[in-house]
């Protein structure tokens, strides 16, 4: 027992040593201190440059380039989008259209093009604002006009992607349009997509084929297999009918107001 007290004495002498010389290192006058360049840590110390989180990326999709055969003229179609920007704000494009490849309406058409701004308001959430001009061609019925858009595009609960849009034309006629898709995967090439689309107007608007009210409701199911995840070749059917005030328009110009479609098309992305 009597030689424990030393070693233990020994001990403490040398914990004592070492605690004052990390002191001195640390906090004396001679302790390092960094050089005050106004200039970032990192290029002053040697510091790993952070990484960059604000670039810009773009992307563009084909959801839909298809033929179409059924009730009426075969035709085909076209529904694109991309955007480039960051995170929280970009830059969208969004275009569609279909043209009558047979029957009475052969060589004529009718497309849209948006140009929108785009932000992230919250989790999988953007809102878009921006311009939308339409356009019908053909024999006699070249006709145009703008409308200035409002919208949302988002994933909701259990996974459907929503797109509800409020039009307001240049002359004040207000409209709305939903679509909404899901996708079911049997595989994880083979996948299922249901889609329903619907369109509604508060004001009449002849010239363009569109009456007050509820216009249409279309149902569509497209199977796809994915080749690749950027190519995707699909076949599918879909349903379009159109109602009130529309479908008496439709009529009156001889035109179907329930059309049941088969679809052979191709999705792409890049």
């Amino acid at each position: 027992m009597h030689r424990f007290f030393p070693l233990f004495g020994v001990g403490l002498i040398s914990v004592s040593s070492l605690l004052a010389q990390h002191a001195g290192h640390g906090t004396g006058a001679d302790a390092p201190t960094a050089p005050v360049t106004g200039q970032p840590p990192h290029l002053t110390q040697g510091w790993v440059p952070p990484v960059e989180d604000r670039m810009k990326f773009n992307y563009v999709l084909i959801d839909r380039l298809e033929f179409t055969s059924g009730d009426g003229a075969d035709a085909l179609s076209l529904d694109a989008a991309g955007w480039y920007g960051g995170d929280k704000n970009k830059f969208w494009w969004k275009a569609e259209g279909t043209s009558q490849l047979s029957g009475r309406a052969e060589g004529e058409g009718e497309g849209e093009v948006q140009a929108l701004y785009s932000r992230l308001v919250a989790p999988f959430w953007d809102f878009q604002t921006g311009i939308r001009y339409d356009r019908t061609w053909g024999a006699g019925s070249d006709r145009g006009r703008v409308f200035a858009v409002f919208g949302f595009e988002g994933l909701a609960p259990y996974w459907f992607e929503l797109e509800p849009t409020l039009f307001v034309s240049e002359h004040g006629d207000i409209s709305a349009r939903l679509a909404a898709t899901y996708d079911v995967l049997f595989t994880q090439k083979l996948i299922l997509q249901p889609r329903f689309d619907l369109n509604a107007a508060l004001q009449d608007a002849p010239k363009f084929g569109v009456g007050s009210g509820l216009n249409n409701v279309e149902l569509g199911l497209r199977l796809r297999y994915e080749i690749r995840r950027e190519f995707a070749p699909y076949v599918g059917v879909t349903w379009l009918r159109q109602t009130g005030q529309t479908a008496d328009l439709s009529r009156a110009a001889g035109v179907p107001v329930d059309d049941f479609r088969f679809v052979l098309g191709l999705r792409l992305w890049w």
